[in-house]
């Protein structure tokens, strides 16, 4: 990882601490992205500690709004010559009070936006760097949770519940996996996606009320192999469960689905 630049979403706490931590002594340069400026600092130390011989630079940015990916992507552009991981790990769980519906800065569903929209949004205005740095790879950490998308009611606006919203933004992620992994098949840029471990211990995870039963660090583990693995380096548009090439919920499948999916996806962020 000598010459690796690689961006990591949501470090200031759970897995995403761990996974900086986990790449910060092997070099390169490492990009942490968190919405709290304090959080975000204190893990660039401890990363940096770990690392001494490791660039660690940092970008503030709250992902349930749009206007600040968009900001945050166009820092990074202007400012890194290089991009060549990605790592969406910034989640918004199930939630401490599940029944209350929350939106976004643009108004949307907040886990529709945080884990699918926000990810999606900062990809597609990072590619001319991913791109530019190829071969290069994009990891959004998704979930075996997973609920079939209603694209008739895709903000949840009837029956909400904050893990069943959480299930389908991740199905949602994924199915964007699936579609950016077919689009990028020739740039030398791969997307995959995995559920990285069962109920980790996590604020988010705790928040929602469930008992963790797995470390974080053995998250990590399937992560760093589908940002790293040589084996991997033309593999794209999967999902892995842990380590296994994995199937995901049924909906993921449905070409149909997909196209009427990231339709939407496009016009709510934007982009043609």
């Amino acid at each position: 990882m000598t010459q690796h630049t690689t961006l990591i979403t949501g470090v200031t706490h759970g897995m995403g601490r761990a996974l900086a931590l986990d790449l910060a002594p092997r070099g390169g340069t490492l990009l942490l992205h968190g919405r709290k400026a304090e959080r975000l600092e204190a893990v660039a130390a401890e990363a940096r500690a770990a690392g001494p011989g490791t660039t660690v630079r940092t970008y503030l940015a709250d992902l349930s709004d749009l206007d600040q990916v968009h900001a945050m992507a166009a820092r990074i552009r202007a400012a890194e010559p290089h991009l060549d991981g990605l790592v969406h790990n910034a989640v918004a769980g199930g939630g401490s009070r599940p029944l209350v519906r929350e939106l976004s800065g643009q108004g949307h569903e907040l886990r529709f936006a945080v884990n699918h929209l926000a990810p999606y949004a900062l990809t597609r205005a990072l590619l001319p760097l991913l791109t530019a740095s190829a071969p290069a790879r994009v990891v959004n950490v998704a979930s075996m949770g997973q609920e079939a998308v209603d694209l008739d009611d895709v903000m949840m606006e009837r029956d909400y519940e904050g893990l069943r919203a959480y299930c389908r933004s991740k199905l949602a992620m994924i199915m964007a996996t699936f579609e950016l992994g077919a689009e990028l098949a020739a740039t030398g840029v791969t997307v995959n996606a995995l559920h990285p471990a069962h109920l980790m211990d996590t604020p988010a995870v705790r928040a929602y009320g469930l008992t963790p039963v797995t470390t974080t660090e053995e998250g990590v583990r399937p992560t760093v192999r589908l940002l790293l693995d040589p084996e991997l380096a033309t593999v794209t548009g999967r999902y892995f469960d842990q380590f296994t090439d994995a199937r995901a919920h049924d909906q993921a499948y449905d070409r149909g689905v997909r196209e009427r999916l990231m339709k939407l996806t496009h016009d709510l962020i934007g982009t043609a």
